[in-house]
């Protein structure tokens, strides 16, 4: 190849990312909820884990959202630099974001786990942003934190059955400039 292709072929290839890089956005987020958890009929079929099911509302960025999460968790505390009480770390499960206009998005859980400090727990998750539909089709990107405190609701043996969940889910959302944030909430 001789050095005008070359020249031309860089300017090309610096053109090309210079417009993908125009025609995304990190749309930050921010979003509260309130629901429930608890152990789930959903197996992830991970040994030494045991599984739970989240189910929650709310509303921010984007608009009123429900998400649903399935997860398998440690079954033995591990130690933990950031928690003073018991530790279970997550180790794998995905969720889903169903919004008022029918749009879906998908995230995978990448880490965090409970902090279990009686009578309340703390947890935190990471998700990565998998895909969507509606005006999530096409996203690029994202991770989402969710922080929340749970407490446990007792049935008449004192046996804690599930937990009330509040908190919130906090990062960025990649989307393309056709989905500015003016317009992502419907």
């Amino acid at each position: 190849m001789n050095r005008p292709s070359i020249y031309l072929s860089m300017t090309a290839l610096i053109l090309n990312l210079g417009v993908a890089s125009l025609c995304a956005q990190q749309i930050p987020v921010n979003m509260t909820f309130s629901g429930d958890g608890g152990p789930s009929a959903i197996n992830l079929n991970l040994p030494n884990t045991r599984n739970g099911e989240e189910n929650l509302a709310g509303n921010g960025t984007f608009g009123p959202f429900t998400f649903r999460l399935a997860r398998a968790g440690a079954m033995s505390p591990q130690p933990s630099s950031t928690c003073s009480g018991n530790f279970f770390p997550t180790v794998a499960g995905a969720g889903l974001f169903r919004f008022q206009d029918g749009s879906l998005l998908k995230v995978k859980l990448t880490g965090g786990g409970d902090c279990i400090v009686p009578p309340a727990g703390n947890c935190t998750l990471t998700f990565q942003i998998e895909g969507g539909t509606g005006r999530f089709e096409g996203v690029s990107g994202g991770v989402l934190t969710l922080t929340e405190t749970a407490l446990p609701i007792f049935d008449d043996l004192g046996a804690p059955v599930f937990f009330t969940e509040v908190g919130g889910f906090s990062g960025w959302v990649g989307m393309s400039m056709e989905e500015s944030p003016q317009n992502a909430q419907r």
